[in-house]
């Protein structure tokens, strides 16, 4: 059903949501799929991150030397055509000189994304940053899991009233308050 309204604006239209997409991003009896996909998810990023926490070459001592290894092996695939230019000017301009803040942000990034996913805590922006790690990791060149991993975090971020139902989200979201909340005074 396609609605006219009248704002100050003029007329705008709002187009009625499908019945399926209402009940898979707004309805919580969805919630036990994104609870899967979530615990899925969350347990993925979770273990990759402690693997790389408790590493050296991430956190320890010699922390930068993976992300400057990993970065290097983008940059022999730029110059094969497979890393687009642009990417490569900022692997190589701003990430392998500042490989050690990155290796931090990477490591720590995955626990508290996988953390974020598992517990159901801000879902939807826990989601978005495992998103923009897999949307990282596609561009240098590695595919892996990482295109899997991007659908589902992006599924994740559409379903983000619902995703964390069956988690923290169903208590925190309420009293963070959400854009279309109405105010507790009116």
């Amino acid at each position: 059903m396609v609605e006219l309204k009248k704002s100050q604006f003029g007329k705008h239209v709002i187009i009625e949501e499908n019945p399926l997409s209402r009940w898979l991003f707004s309805n919580t009896t969805s919630a036990w799929i994104w609870l899967i996909l979530r615990l899925y998810l969350g347990y993925s990023w979770l273990t990759a991150g402690i693997g790389k926490v408790t590493s050296d070459a991430w956190t320890g001592a010699n922390a930068g030397v993976a992300v400057e290894g990993f970065m290097g092996g983008a940059l022999a695939k730029a110059e094969a055509g497979d890393v687009a230019g642009w990417y490569a000017w900022f692997l190589e301009s701003v990430v392998i000189p500042n490989a050690v803040p990155f290796s931090y942000m990477i490591a720590w990034g995955e626990v508290l994304v996988g953390l974020g996913l598992i517990v159901g805590l801000l879902t939807g922006i826990a989601a978005f940053f495992g998103a923009l790690m897999n949307m990282s990791f596609l561009l240098a060149g590695t595919v892996s899991s990482n295109p899997v991993m991007f659908m589902i975090a992006i599924v994740l971020i559409l379903a983000w009233k619902v995703a964390g139902w069956y988690g923290l989200d169903r208590w925190v979201l309420p009293r963070l308050g959400t854009p279309w909340s109405r105010k507790r005074n009116e």
